[in-house]
């Protein structure tokens, strides 16, 4: 993985404020979202799913995902 490819993302919960955000690099919006879940352990809903929001710091642009923390798979809300 070339760390020239990495950006870096700003991750929260969904229904967390954004100053609760963790900064992390990653190759993509979705592949931030799968770091996050995997370092932060973040509590899952019924449907044993978190939504997260992801920003990218230097454009700006926000994407949503929900993430389903049994299979792993992410897609966006």
């Amino acid at each position: 993985m070339s760390e020239s490819l990495q950006r870096r993302f700003a991750v929260h919960g969904a229904a967390d404020p954004g100053a609760h955000a963790v900064l992390l690099e990653g190759l993509s919006f979705e592949d931030a979202a799968l770091h996050f879940v995997e370092d932060q352990h973040p509590h899952a809903d019924a449907d044993h799913e978190v939504a997260l929001y992801v920003e990218d710091c230097e454009t700006g642009e926000r994407q949503c995902f929900r993430v389903d923390l049994d299979t792993g798979d992410a897609e966006p809300c």
